[in-house]
């Protein structure tokens, strides 16, 4: 693997390098994987922490034995691992998207809204656990839980269009879907580092335009945006919304947003694209527009992250290896690992060994009698020796905190617990300090969780909107109940709460 300083990764990778290293952990993946190749797609998404709300008895009731054998073979090609691994994030700390509903396949029925298999992830106020859940919408206004901020599928996060991101039967299709088969041409173009990018004009599927918006230039000159794949895309996109050809955008940032138009293939049929100037389309035509999905809006971050030099193909999913890296050799069976060296402290003038002994990190070159009456006079307020300090110190803010920091915050409660009995010893107690706090928080935030999925929370309003009302809201009508004002409120709430009204009083007489 290739080195490279800190200052010369982007922050985005870097990111990315700590997801694929704590986020899905290999126990994760092997335990997922056992469970699906024997058919138990339930007990594969209880591994991968992904909760069922759906019924197939009572969707074959409701939609009939067509749309529950569909569904069924949907759930047996699952893969809740690979789709956990693919799972949207946010920066800096790659923790997963919060409040999203995504769509992963869909199934026409007749008249309404086709039926979506979804996967939905908590707010962020119960994203303990990092935990996600599996249902069916049928559309608005229907089965939509009241305490999701965002129940509708979300237009720009879709995997409908991308299986190989989750089915485990088409996940072979993820080199050509991403273009890892072949790299985008490379000119030099005037950067104060040298280094060379596409320019869009030479990117495939792109036509000669000269009044290109400025989004787009900067879309290709950024790495991590996949701009000769778009018009590909763009077809098979335009394609599952019915138009054979026509508009669409992308969301290139939070205030940018490119308008193209995938335009008739050439005589090679590869698909084209030419960007729209703004004035074209009015403002509520372009919302109106098809989205470009992120995962095809992006470059892999696996793919990156190979190229980048910053994580070896065996550290992938196995999947997601099988169908990006080159088969390599076996590698040659070594000796068995030595336990490693126990801590080592100068203690009176000699070097003593802490390591652990019976469970427990003890200093083994110091009698059991010696270090009671030492810690008897510690309680007492008098000084330590050395090493019952070095012990104290280890308990209370070891070197491993930041990996069981990272390890609980995606979720993986036994890995972190797992690194802490390695180091401490299962039969460690302890004291107050930083990784006693952090286990104490993990655990609380798992109650907030629980209420969340008990539904024991208030019914969002962004939720009440989507759905039309239900039954569910009655008991959150009253006065006193006032939701908290955040960005997915909508606007008619906002200016009400927000408004400077004089109250309407009477004077007597």
């Amino acid at each position: 693997m290739a080195h490279h300083f800190a200052n010369d990764i982007p922050s985005r990778l870097l990111m990315w390098q700590r997801v694929r290293e704590y986020a899905v952990p290999p126990s994760m993946i092997e335990t997922a994987t056992a469970r699906r190749e024997v058919g138990d797609w339930s007990g594969a998404c209880a591994a991968a922490r992904i909760d069922i709300d759906l019924d197939l008895r009572a969707v074959r009731k409701r939609h009939g034995t067509d749309v529950a054998t569909l569904l069924r073979a949907d759930l047996r090609r699952l893969a809740p691992d690979l789709l956990r691994w693919h799972m949207p994030r946010i920066a800096p700390d790659g923790r997963l998207r919060p409040g999203l509903t995504i769509s992963l396949a869909r199934y026409g029925g007749s008249g309404g809204p086709p039926l979506q298999l979804v996967v939905r992830t908590p707010p962020t106020s119960a994203d303990a656990g990092q935990r996600m859940s599996l249902a069916l919408w049928e559309g608005p206004g229907r089965s939509v839980p009241g305490h999701h901020p965002h129940p509708h599928s979300d237009r720009r996060h879709r995997l409908d269009l991308h299986r190989h991101l989750w089915d485990s039967g088409r996940s072979g299709e993820l080199a050509r879907r991403c273009g890892a088969d072949a790299a985008p041409p490379m000119v030099p173009v005037d950067h104060s580092d040298g280094s060379r990018r596409p320019a869009l004009a030479d990117l495939p599927g792109h036509l000669d335009h000269a009044d290109h918006p400025d989004p787009v230039e900067r879309a290709a000159d950024d790495a991590s945006w996949a701009v000769s794949r778009w018009a590909a895309e763009a077809e098979l996109l335009l394609r599952a919304e019915g138009r054979p050809r026509g508009a669409f955008t992308v969301r290139l940032g939070a205030r940018s947003r490119a308008v193209l138009e995938l335009v008739a293939p050439d005589d090679s049929h590869a698909p084209t694209f030419r960007p729209l100037p703004r004035e074209e389309l009015p403002p509520q035509q372009v919302a109106a527009l098809p989205v470009l999905p992120e995962a095809a809006a992006r470059i892999l971050p696996d793919l990156e992250l190979l190229r980048a030099g910053l994580v070896a193909a065996d550290r992938l999913h196995p999947l997601v290896a099988a169908a990006l890296a080159e088969p390599s050799p076996a590698a040659a069976a070594g000796p068995a690992p030595e336990p490693h060296d126990p801590h080592r402290v100068r203690c009176r003038g000699e070097v003593h060994r802490i390591a652990l002994r019976d469970g427990v990190l003890t200093a083994i070159d110091h009698d059991p009698a010696e270090l009671r009456r030492e810690e008897l006079l510690v309680a007492l307020g008098g000084p330590a020796l050395p090493c019952v300090r070095a012990i104290d110190a280890v308990h209370r803010s070891p070197e491993a905190l930041p990996a069981v920091r990272e390890r609980l915050l995606h979720g993986d409660v036994i890995g972190a617990l797992a690194v802490v009995e390695g180091l401490l010893g299962p039969g460690a107690l302890l004291p107050d300090g930083p990784l006693r706090r952090e286990l104490e928080s993990a655990a609380t935030r798992r109650i907030d969780h629980g209420l969340f999925r008990s539904g024991l929370v208030a019914v969002h309003p962004a939720a009440r909107a989507a759905g039309g009302g239900s039954a569910s809201d009655a008991a959150h009508a009253d006065a006193s109940h006032r939701p908290r004002l955040d960005r997915r409120t909508p606007h008619s709430m906002v200016r009400k709460r927000s408004s400077r009204a004089r109250p309407r009083t009477g004077l007597a007489g």
